[in-house]
């Protein structure tokens, strides 16, 4: 059964959700953000009610799809900056979705480790593509279409045949889990990134590992070819954005600037323009040929995890953990529809934030704090001082912290990011990683403390 329901600007645009189970009270948080529509600025695209994940512009330039935490995928017009349709099919946060050749259709992956291709247009799940064993953190659609790749959690990538709607091949090689995935423009090569720092390059027509191609100290992000196919670009949790050699299997530079992850990586259709993003909210612009920085765009509050060029090569979506998409003009550096000088004030205000507050930015992508804030996709961390663990209602909890023994407080905090959630409670699905400064520690805990504490009132 699906509902389908008035929202946003236009009373004719509807959206359209499968009714599940759980997906209930999702499909309420998905509505519910419809109302803030008219509170937003006309530069942003709205319609989200969790952190976007994935963003990218169809191949006329008239759409965009959009992933997000809040389990939904959203079909948007460029042209009026509203969605068209909502789609909730996964049964989980949706981390990717791109758009296939063939119009209207798109392919998507999520926490639930399923790939969902559909039609956007008539609102039909086509086909349910299973096999990985863990979640779905990016995926990747070859340039005629007939291919998939997915790059999983469980530490492998898999190449599917979209005509036939079955999986052809497993590439293992990599060991941790796998965060990105790209196809070269003919479509021959696939480029992978991994939380074990590596990048490698596979040959498609037989899943052949090519290069590993080591250099980061973290994990890598996310990645992108340049529009010849001769340069992969990967960006790192190491804080920098790296240039290597497709065919000789070299690093050609390191562009460094960020402070924080680098999350996020575009090149634009002419390849004269490279962007990136990360922790600090900030989008970065580098010329692709002399690899000089050329200027930030700000806006965003909190890190950006998507972006996307639209085919013109001058216009650049952005997208994080404020659950909206936000549309540039990257030779101004204005908001699409805003004054320029309306994101500078945010910017100006993130930076004062205290060093909990920034360290917590990436924290508030899964986690509330109020009273009334919910959970997202990891619970709400109100009370969170004194409560044991596993404990919060309405809250699906991994089976490593159904009764757990462990008590939340400043010395389990630390022991969190001390030793990372994989060693501290071994099958947790809370991603993030080990914090090696103490002083780090410190002031993230000491920030929870205050912010979490229930109100006496």
């Amino acid at each position: 059964m699906r509902f389908t329901v008035a929202t946003g600007r236009n009373p004719e645009i509807t959206r359209r959700v499968r009714s599940s189970g759980s997906q209930t009270a999702l499909y309420c948080l998905v509505a519910f953000s419809a109302f803030l529509v008219a509170s937003q600025v006309e530069a942003d695209l709205v319609g989200h009610g969790g952190p976007v994940k994935s963003i990218q512009v169809s191949h006329d330039g008239k759409r965009a799809v959009s992933a997000s935490f809040d389990y939904s995928i959203v079909y948007w017009d460029l042209g009026s900056q509203t969605p068209i349709e909502t789609y909730v099919e996964h049964e989980g946060a949706v981390n990717a979705v791109r758009f296939l050749p063939e119009d209207g259709l798109a392919l998507s992956g999520g926490d639930d480790g399923t790939l969902l291709l559909g039609s956007l247009t008539e609102g039909e799940v086509l086909a349910k593509l299973e096999g990985h064993t863990s979640k779905i953190a990016a995926i990747a659609v070859s340039p005629d279409g007939r291919l998939a790749a997915s790059a999983g959690w469980d530490h492998t990538i898999r190449l599917w045949d979209l005509v036939e709607r079955q999986e052809i091949r497993v590439l293992e090689g990599h060991d941790s889990n796998v965060n990105t995935v790209a196809f070269s423009p003919d479509g021959t090569l696939l480029a992978s990134g991994s939380y074990d720092t590596t990048v490698r390059i596979w040959r498609v027509e037989d899943g052949e590992q090519i290069w590993r191609l080591p250099g980061h100290d973290f994990a890598v992000n996310s990645l992108a070819f340049s529009p010849d196919g001769q340069s992969v670009i990967s960006v790192s949790t190491d804080e920098s954005v790296r240039i290597w050699g497709v065919e000789e299997g070299t690093e050609f530079a390191k562009l460094e600037g960020h402070e924080g992850s680098v999350l996020a990586v575009a090149v634009s259709p002419d390849g004269s323009v490279l962007a990136s993003s990360g922790l600090e909210g900030r989008i970065f612009l580098w010329d692709l040929e002399t690899r000089e920085f050329t200027r930030s765009l700000k806006g965003h509050r909190g890190p950006v995890w998507a972006l996307a060029f639209a085919p013109d090569g001058a216009t650049l979506l952005s997208a994080g953990t404020d659950d909206v998409i936000k549309v540039w003009d990257i030779v101004s550096g204005a908001l699409v529809g805003e004054d320029s000088s309306a994101e500078n004030g945010i910017a100006d205000a993130e930076e004062e934030l205290s060093r909990g507050a920034q360290l917590f930015n990436k924290c508030a992508a899964c986690h509330t704090v109020e009273l009334d804030g919910g959970n997202k996709a990891g619970p709400t961390l109100y009370g969170l001082f004194g409560r044991k663990a596993g404990t919060v209602p309405d809250y699906k909890y991994s089976e490593a912290l159904t009764g757990s023994t462990i008590v939340w407080g400043a010395e389990t905090i630390d022991r969190l990011f001390t030793d990372g959630p994989d060693r501290f409670v071994p099958g947790s699905k809370m991603p993030l990683q080990r914090m090696p400064s103490e002083a780090d520690r410190q002031a993230l805990i000491e920030y929870l403390e205050g912010v979490t504490a229930p109100d006496d009132g």
